[in-house]
């Protein structure tokens, strides 16, 4: 297996894949609202083939895989922690027409001019050379093929903004404008995006901004421990006092005491749907 992000591989084989394999259940409620815009934009047919990109724990995969029922739907992702969780959820759901397997999207060797569809909800944040992924990716499709996507979008108005500013007063935090590694950060730019899709070799590029609702926890005591047993997390607070990180704790917990909305912590966030073809 050819590996180029390898800084992705590591964490998503370490601690941070095994988070979200063990509680993928977690993960899905707070992205999920994605799902419906995403599918909209790729307008799976029922024989397409249709390819996952960064598929983690398989929820998209699946959801692919039973909109195109006489086709087939192969995700792919670096993590095996979670495609072990894609693979039991599958079988266990009597899914016969998914396939997972470990690979990086930008040298994985795909079959050429193979799939009709490639859709991803946000794992194309990570790649460490977005243009030659994009162009591997587009390599894949049948001529015409639709690629369709969801990302952050960056418009100030992100709910989610008043956790991180409430545990910055108690504990470092990596400034956004220093931060140039792959991921949600560095991919919200429309320009920059666009940009990247044609040099990649896309035409037809549309990008459609929408707002999510995403759930993270039971209440905002569950919500924190959640956010605080997040892989990035864990990292960014390794040396800091335990008196800070506890502060830090409380903080986002009254923090999200306001978005406790019918047994649940909501909180809305900016999105972009971006959609794209092949030649």
């Amino acid at each position: 297996m050819d590996i180029v992000n390898t800084h992705q591989a590591h964490a998503w084989n370490g601690y941070e894949g095994r988070h979200w394999a063990d509680r993928h259940d977690r993960y899905d409620a707070m992205v999920g609202g994605l799902n419906g815009p995403l599918f909209e934009g790729a307008v799976i047919e029922r024989a397409h083939r249709v390819l996952d990109i960064g598929c983690g724990a398989g929820a998209t995969t699946r959801i692919a895989a039973r909109s195109a029922p006489d086709g087939h739907a192969f995700g792919v992702d670096l993590s095996e922690p979670m495609l072990e969780r894609a693979r039991r959820t599958a079988e266990a759901e009597g899914l016969g027409n998914v396939t997972f397997e470990q690979g990086d999207a930008q040298v994985h060797p795909f079959p050429e001019a193979h799939f009709d569809v490639a859709v991803s909800r946000g794992g194309i944040m990570y790649f460490a050379d977005p243009v030659a992924a994009f162009g591997n990716i587009g390599r894949a499709l049948k001529p015409g093929g639709r690629l369709a996507f969801v990302c952050g979008r960056d418009s100030g108005e992100d709910e989610a903004a008043r956790l991180w500013q409430a545990m910055a007063r108690h504990v470092p935090l990596p400034d956004p404008a220093e931060d140039d590694a792959p991921g949600p950060v560095n991919f919200t730019n429309r320009d920059h995006i666009v940009e990247v899709l044609t040099k990649a070799g896309f035409t037809q590029v549309t990008a459609t901004p929408f707002e999510t609702v995403s759930v993270f926890g039971r209440d905002a005591e569950d919500a924190a421990e959640f956010v605080f047993g997040w892989g990035p997390v864990r990292h960014w607070l390794r040396d800091s006092d335990p008196a800070a990180v506890a502060r830090a704790r409380e903080a986002v917990v009254a923090a999200l005491r306001p978005f406790e909305i019918d047994g649940a912590v909501r909180l809305t966030g900016p999105v972009w749907r971006f959609t794209a073809r092949v030649g």
